[in-house]
């Protein structure tokens, strides 16, 4: 097992897939949120690093207005994702985050579909900064936005200060 990304819950001994099963219908608010991020992390020690990013989408797919209480504690997780990126263990396998996001906020759906869209294309401009190397899709016909645009988006679309959230973990991703 790896260490624990500092920027999730940390994991309780033994979870599984059946910790998010739960919420297969109903209730996706805080406590699917939580959910997320704790078996993000668990995922993440297990070396199974494009799954725990896929755990963290569905996080940010939570229907959260802001105000949550453990938004306190836990904060829209784009601090773990760029992490994730950046700490990917040797032989784990990552896929390709730019084009998994890319391709992601290019067919985004219903539920707060506008939100979830900016969060993916939020969360695709940290891939470029922490994964430079990594390719786009160039066959994936899809206008990429720029930064300026994202925070906008953000502003709009997502929940008070997620913008400014997202936009100091690109600024610490450029150190």
């Amino acid at each position: 097992m790896i260490a624990p990304c500092p920027h999730l819950p940390p994991p309780r001994p033994g979870l599984d897939w059946r910790a998010l099963n739960a919420f297969r219908v109903g209730d996706r608010g805080p406590r699917f949120y939580c959910a997320c991020l704790e078996y993000a992390n668990a995922l993440w020690r297990r070396r199974l690093a494009a799954r725990a990013i896929l755990c963290l989408d569905r996080a940010m797919g939570a229907n959260l207005g802001g105000d949550e209480p453990v938004l306190s504690e836990w904060p829209l997780p784009y601090a773990a994702m760029a992490w994730f990126m950046r700490h990917s263990p040797q032989g784990a396998f990552i896929g390709n985050p730019r084009i998994h996001f890319q391709h992601y906020a290019g067919r985004m759906n219903e539920p707060r579909k506008q939100q979830r869209r900016w969060r993916a294309w939020a969360c695709w401009a940290l891939a470029r900064k922490a994964m430079p190397d990594l390719p786009g899709d160039p066959r994936h016909k899809v206008h990429m936005p720029t930064l300026r645009q994202i925070e906008a988006r953000l502003q709009k679309h997502g929940i008070p200060g997620e913008a400014l959230l997202w936009r100091s973990e690109l600024k610490h991703l450029g150190k």
